[in-house]
């Protein structure tokens, strides 16, 4: 879909880092399948939204209905409505701020820049290198004008809940 593209070489550019930052510190990240008490009902931008639709639409008929069907009794404070058994039931198409939780992410809070990771990674770990850390705000002012963008063309809500993507009409 073209008017995914610029969402999709974001997340290509996204996924290199995380690869490269899981492949480096293997030992120290803990984040593996099943392992999913971060997995909460969010809000994402429409562009992701409409990237979850697309992967939805791909999958057979029976199992995207059992996902629509999960997404309607979803609670906004809840567990994710894609978690099937403690995996995502669309795990390619997971938005970027799935893609990139519990990774060393430079984060500003009462004006002070900090790295932030999920406390059971990087156990021990001396230092983290400027490679392996994404900024936050850069990824995601760069998300946002994507979304900006994806917008002009199909006009709608900024920002959708997980569940309110897996329900709405194309």
């Amino acid at each position: 879909m073209p008017e995914l593209q610029n969402y999709r070489a974001l997340l290509a550019r996204v996924d290199e880092i995380c690869t490269m930052t899981a492949e480096s510190f293997q030992a120290q990240i803990s984040c593996r399948a099943g392992c999913d008490s971060c997995c909460r009902h969010l809000s994402i931008f429409a562009v992701e939204a409409a990237a979850l639709r697309r992967a939805l639409r791909q999958l057979p008929k029976e199992e995207a209905e059992a996902v629509r069907q999960t997404a309607t009794q979803a609670s906004v404070d809840g567990p994710c409505p894609l978690l099937q058994h403690g995996l995502c039931r669309l795990y390619l198409a997971r938005p970027i701020i799935c893609r990139t939780h519990g990774l060393p992410l430079l984060v500003t809070r009462d004006g002070a820049s900090e790295i932030d990771f999920c406390p059971e990674n990087f156990r021990g770990a001396a230092s983290i290198p400027g490679s392996a850390v994404i900024d936050l705000e850069r990824l995601n002012a760069t998300l946002a004008t994507i979304n900006a963008l994806y917008l002009r063309s199909f006009p709608g809500p900024e920002r959708l809940t997980i569940a309110e993507a897996l329900t709405r009409p194309d």
